[in-house]
């Protein structure tokens, strides 16, 4: 936990004085800004247990009329692997391949494992400080550093249970027979901390489409698993290995909605009717993709894919470490470089464009009807400096607080 947020509330309790978005106000038919109130809310077990409105006189933690929204959810990082919270180092010109990477990582690895936990915490601090309390994380399954990652990153997060919660993919960086993970990979799919088998490139480092992701559907199948690969490949493989994975989804319907391309920049290099097809592909199967944005110059056809329903879920990636001297773990500044990027400056816009940093929950549906918060939902909130959503994505709000599983932390005066 970053050194200026300090604990003011566990267990059950009431807030004061919290601004919630109640509505949107109109000009010929047109939002123009969005109207918030004052309003009490009132924790127990975690949960929100009712929103009432405000009593300045009642007994409870003063809000100080900041915004609250839904924590922020990061779904796509590597927790395990970060330069984060050691001197500064800038991405090396040497290394320009993925294999390259694959070497130097098998070169670090060993040296790296003895601080992970460590190191891991501190990334886990700064994602918490810019208000996430939510982790999707890959973890590196490789001969070099066998079950390790996985280890130390449990550390980490038993460390930080009480504030901050993660899913798990097992990643076979180093590919599944490139270097010997295939045995790797089984043991950690059996566990039950792991959550969703990954994998990497198919056809660049294993040399199959077919071979690697049969394996990797099947492993899923077997242990329950969710599926999340790593796919930079554009072009043909590209494509091949994104339909090829959508069929086997089809063939196994109950991987629905829980399989994950990452990345999928191949989708960054087709025609809109080419992207449109794909998506529609996409949608049918429940297939989501899982992006960073954007990446050496990819844009991802984002509002594309969201227009046919896929799901498109946002993450940081690499935070400051060696595969990217990027990343500040802001996901705040995720949703407003998507703004920018696809030129949304509205309102109702910015407004919408918050759900890449919440990952779909938001305060207000698009006919400005307030659906977020109400009584028993997760007592996962965020508190920032701003007077509505919309500025909050503009100007990337400073974070003043937030709230995982009803804990309360606050940002020192």
């Amino acid at each position: 936990m970053k050194s200026e947020y300090h604990s003011i509330g566990t267990g059950s309790y009431t807030l004061k004085n919290v601004r919630l978005e109640t509505g949107f106000e109109y000009d010929d038919k047109e939002v123009v800004r969005t109207k918030t109130a004052l309003f009490c809310i009132e924790i127990e077990a975690g949960r929100i247990k009712a929103v009432r409105p405000n009593d300045v006189h009642s007994k409870g933690i003063d809000a100080k009329e900041f915004l609250m929204l839904p924590a922020f959810k990061d779904m796509h990082v590597h927790l395990d692997k970060t330069l984060y919270g050691l001197p500064w180092q800038a991405l090396s010109p040497k290394r320009k391949t993925v294999k390259d990477m694959i070497t130097y990582e098998q070169e670090i690895i060993p040296e790296l494992l003895k601080t992970s936990v460590e190191r891991a915490e501190q990334l886990i601090s700064l994602l918490q400080g810019y208000g996430t309390s939510f982790a999707r994380t890959h973890f590196n399954i490789d001969p070099t550093s066998g079950l390790k990652s996985l280890e130390n990153l449990e550390k980490a997060l038993e460390h930080k249970k009480d504030f901050f919660k993660a899913e798990l993919v097992a990643f076979p960086q180093h590919g599944l027979y490139y270097t010997d993970s295939a045995p790797l990979m089984k043991e950690a799919a059996a566990l039950k901390t792991v959550d969703f088998i990954g994998g990497l490139d198919p056809y660049s480092i294993d040399g199959s489409i077919e071979k690697v992701i049969d394996f990797t559907v099947q492993l899923a199948l077997d242990n329950q698993k969710g599926i999340d690969i790593h796919l930079h490949e554009v072009g043909e493989p590209g494509m091949k290995t994104i339909n090829y994975l959508i069929d086997k989804v089809i063939e196994n319907p109950q991987l629905k909605r829980k399989t994950f391309v990452s990345h999928a920049f191949a989708l960054g290099h087709l025609s809109l009717k080419e992207t449109e097809h794909i998506a529609e592909r996409l949608a049918m199967a429940e297939v989501g993709i899982a992006s960073s944005v954007p990446f050496r110059g990819t844009i991802m056809p984002i509002p594309t894919l969201k227009k046919y329903g896929v799901n498109v879920l946002i993450g940081n990636d690499n935070v400051q470490d060696y595969w990217s001297t990027f990343g500040s773990g802001n996901m705040l500044q995720k949703a407003n470089l998507i703004a920018e990027l696809y030129g949304y400056e509205t309102e109702l816009e910015l407004s919408r464009t918050l759900e890449f940093a919440t990952q779909n929950i938001l305060p207000l549906d698009e006919k400005g009807t307030q659906q977020w918060p109400k009584g028993d939902d997760e007592a996962n909130v965020v508190f920032v400096d701003a007077s509505c959503s919309a500025e909050a994505v503009a100007r990337i709000s400073e974070v003043k607080g937030f709230m995982a599983q009803g804990n309360l932390l606050w940002k020192e005066d």
